[in-house]
C-alpha cells in the first residue's frame, strides 16, 4: 500500500508538472486587457502572466459597451470579469481575498447581476455561456472564476474530485459572504453556473438543494458529471415514471428542473419557483452518464426508452458498455453543436430560462443568439 501511495504521489506530480507548462503558455491572438473592468489589466491586482492559460483567454474575450450595443439596440455598459490564476497567490485563502479585492475594485457588487463560476480543472470558462449572459444583461453583469488546478478535468475528476469541490465551496462561500454585506436592495443577483466539472465543483458547496437555492437566486448547471452528488440525489427522488435522461423533481415545483435540449428547456415561469435550478444534460453526453458502475450494472438510461439523440441500437453489456462510454469521452465535445458534451448557444435559452430581465421577448432571444454566435465564432476555439 505505501509503495502504492508513492507511486500514485509520483505519477500525479508528473502529470501536473507536464501540464504546468501549458498553463504558462498563451493562445496566439490573445492579448492583454486594457479594461478596467478585466483582470489582468494594467490596473489590475490580479497580474496578466498570473491568470494561467484559460484565465488569459477568459478576460481577454467578450464585447465590451460599444459592441453590444451594436448586437442588441440598446444601452449597455462594458462586462466586470473577473479571475484569479494558480500564480495569482500562494494558497486558496489568498486566492480568494485577491478575488474580493478584484470584485471591489471593479465595482461588480454595484452590477446588474453576479455569477460565479467554478471552474473545469484547467480553469476553463465556457466563453458562449460567459458571453450570452452579458449579451442578455447588457453588459450589466460581473463573473467571476478562479483556477484551482494545471489538470484537464478528466484527470482532476479521475484524481483530485475533493480538490474540485473544495474549491468550488471555497469560491461560492468567500463571495456569497461578501455579497452579503451589500443592501439587500440594491445588490446585484446571486448567480452560479458551472460546465462539466466546474458542476461538480460548485455542487460542492451545498448539501442539499434547498441550501443551493437559499444562497444563490439562480443556478444553472450544464453537463454534470454522472458523480455528482447533489444531481445524483435528484435524479434518484425523481417523480415516478419519469425518465433518468430527462427526469421530473416534485412535479417541477421545487424550484429545480431539468431540460435535455434547448426546446425543452422550461419557458413557463409563472410555474416555476425562484430561485430557479437548471440542469441540462444531453442523453447522448458520456460524462453525464459515465460512471464506475457501467461496468457491472445496466443504468436506468439504458432501460429508458433512448432519449432523443442516444443510438436507439446501443445495449448495455457488462465491461464492454462500460469501455465503450469510455471512449465516448476522449471526443465528448467534438460533436456537432446541442449533442455529446458540447451544449453550444443552449446556454443562451438556458440563462433566459433561469435569469430573464423583466419583458424580455422571444425576438429579443433570437436577436441575442444572432449575435452570440457571431462573436463566439470571431473569437476562434471554445478550448
Amino acid at each position: 500500500m505505501l509503495v502504492d501511495g508513492v507511486l500514485v504521489r509520483g505519477i500525479y506530480a508528473a502529470t501536473n508538472s507536464i501540464f504546468s507548462l501549458q498553463n504558462s503558455t498563451t493562445r496566439d491572438g490573445v492579448v492583454e486587457p486594457q479594461d478596467p473592468m478585466k483582470s489582468g489589466s494594467p490596473e489590475s491586482a490580479a497580474p496578466w502572466d498570473t491568470l494561467g492559460f484559460e484565465g488569459r483567454n477568459f478576460v481577454s474575450r467578450g464585447l465590451d459597451a460599444q459592441e453590444l450595443e451594436a448586437a442588441t439596440g440598446k444601452p449597455a455598459m462594458d462586462p466586470i470579469r473577473v479571475y484569479a490564476g494558480l500564480e495569482s497567490a500562494e494558497d486558496p485563502e489568498e486566492r480568494m481575498d485577491l478575488v474580493i479585492k478584484e470584485l471591489e475594485r471593479t465595482g461588480a457588487f454595484q452590477r446588474k447581476v453576479l455569477v460565479v463560476i467554478p471552474t473545469t480543472g484547467t480553469g476553463w470558462v465556457n466563453p458562449t455561456a460567459a458571453q450570452a449572459i452579458e449579451l442578455v444583461h447588457d453588459g450589466d453583469t460581473a463573473l467571476v472564476a478562479s483556477q484551482y488546478s494545471y489538470l484537464p478535468s478528466w484527470i482532476s475528476f479521475l484524481a483530485d474530485q475533493e480538490k474540485a469541490q473544495a474549491a468550488g465551496r471555497l469560491l461560492i462561500e468567500r463571495v456569497h459572504e461578501r455579497w452579503l454585506q451589500e443592501p439587500e436592495a440594491t445588490r446585484p443577483k446571486f448567480m452560479v453556473y458551472g460546465e462539466s466539472l466546474g458542476v461538480m465543483a460548485g455542487a460542492g458547496a451545498f448539501d442539499t438543494l434547498q441550501a443551493a437555492r437559499d444562497t444563490a437566486d439562480g443556478i444553472l448547471w450544464v453537463g454534470p458529471p454522472n458523480a455528482t452528488q447533489l444531481w445524483r440525489s435528484i435524479e434518484k427522488r425523481r417523480d415516478p415514471g419519469t425518465p433518468e435522461v430527462a427526469p421530473v423533481y416534485a412535479d417541477g415545483l421545487a424550484g429545480v428542473r431539468f431540460a435535455d435540449r434547448s426546446e425543452d428547456i422550461p419557458t413557463d415561469g409563472m410555474t416555476w419557483p425562484q430561485p430557479r435550478v437548471l440542469f441540462v444534460q444531453h442523453p447522448s453526453d458520456p460524462v453525464v452518464w459515465w460512471s464506475p458502475d457501467l461496468m457491472f450494472n445496466r443504468p436506468e438510461w439504458l432501460k429508458e426508452v433512448p432519449g432523443f439523440d442516444r443510438s436507439p441500437s446501443m445495449k448495455w453489456f457488462p465491461v464492454v458498455t462500460f469501455w465503450q462510454v469510455s471512449a465516448d469521452l476522449g471526443n465528448a465535445a467534438g460533436v456537432p453543436d446541442g449533442h455529446g458534451h458540447n451544449y453550444g448557444t443552449s446556454v443562451l435559452d438556458a440563462w433566459i430560462s433561469v435569469a430573464q430581465p423583466e419583458g424580455w421577448t422571444a425576438a429579443e432571444t433570437e436577436r441575442v443568439r444572432s449575435a452570440l454566435v457571431v462573436a463566439v465564432k470571431s473569437e476562434g476555439p471554445e478550448k
